[in-house]
């Protein structure tokens, strides 16, 4: 999600509030002493805040710096006062609660039957990493002619890989069909209608002999300890979506021991694994992962080629 600018002037109370700032600031503060948890597309309360008062008023992320010393109704902070106080009494995520999402400034419809999108694929796709530079990983976007999503969720990867891969056509694999019905919302909402195939099933089965030339991955990843200590917002989310058995690697293994089947010679697996790259290391000790970082991670996602992979043996 866009970050905002944190507002400078001191806290006033929400009776006195009257700009968009005042109100980010009083949400914060409430969000604050209600010890709610940030992780799902907001990391801290001034950002969690922005989200619920941009939503409610209309501006995306993107835009509400500029409106920061505008003004608000009445029914508005009336609004947002209600969302605050469902978000604090249900612990559910406000992006559960308004029904939305953005990823690298997208915007994305989700709710209750898929995971809330925080993928730090969206970003890794939109960088240089696969820009089709000498030292990228892809050559170039242009001639990537086929793409697949696994463990899709709400459709958001597969969503960005078809903006990115202006050519490809990608596959979108999930197993619950519930989140596969939010990830037909959103392909339709981008009009990628014929370019994004949703499949129903477990991993690779839905996608039968098909090659490609990139895989991109976030499957469930949390071992049996992280499961037990999941906040309470998480626990709105799909179980399925977080189970990767007692290491947390039951489905990774399986995409690590089956994408080189599927993949062309040029082709590769990017995947993300969260705190898993210990684990995963010593289950693969002859494999050569390249780890990929972002802004916010270090260390939660990997790249393998095709060779790596055994692609074509």
């Amino acid at each position: 999600m866009a970050k905002v600018r944190r507002p400078r002037s001191a806290p006033s109370k929400t009776s006195e509030a009257t700009t968009v700032a005042d109100l980010i600031r009083d949400v914060a503060r409430r969000l604050v002493k209600a010890k709610v948890v940030f992780a799902h597309g907001t990391g801290d309360p001034v950002a969690e805040a922005a989200f619920i008062v941009g939503e409610t008023i209309g501006v995306p992320p993107g835009r509400l710096d500029a409106k920061l010393q505008s003004r608000f109704t009445v029914s508005q902070r009336a609004r947002v006062g209600d969302l605050v106080e469902r978000r604090i009494k249900t612990r559910k995520p406000a992006a559960y609660l308004l029904n939305r999402i953005y990823m690298l400034g997208v915007p994305f419809y989700i709710d209750e039957r898929a995971i809330v999108p925080r993928s730090y694929l969206g970003e890794i796709l939109d960088s240089d990493t696969f820009a089709g530079e000498d030292y990228s990983l892809v050559g170039d976007p242009a001639k990537v002619k086929a793409v697949l999503d696994l463990c899709t969720g709400s459709g958001c990867l597969a969503v960005l890989s078809a903006k990115r891969f202006p050519n490809a056509k990608v596959d979108a694999v999930d197993l619950s069909a519930d989140a596969l019905a939010v990830a037909k919302r959103n392909v339709a909402d981008h009009r990628l209608g014929k370019r994004i195939r949703l499949l129903q099933g477990d991993v690779f089965a839905p996608t039968k002999n098909a090659r490609y030339d990139l895989i991109v991955a976030n499957p469930p990843y949390v071992d049996a300890k992280g499961m037990a200590r999941l906040p309470p917002e998480c626990r709105h989310e799909p179980k399925l979506a977080f189970d990767g058995g007692k290491d947390g690697l039951a489905v990774i293994r399986r995409i690590v021991d089956e994408a080189g089947a599927h993949l062309t010679p040029q082709g590769g697996l990017l995947c993300e694994i969260g705190r898993g790259r210990k684990a995963v290391e010593r289950a693969y000790p002859h494999k050569r992962f390249l780890w990929l970082d972002t802004e916010e991670s270090e260390g939660e996602v990997f790249w393998l080629d095709a060779g790596e992979l055994g692609a074509g043996v």
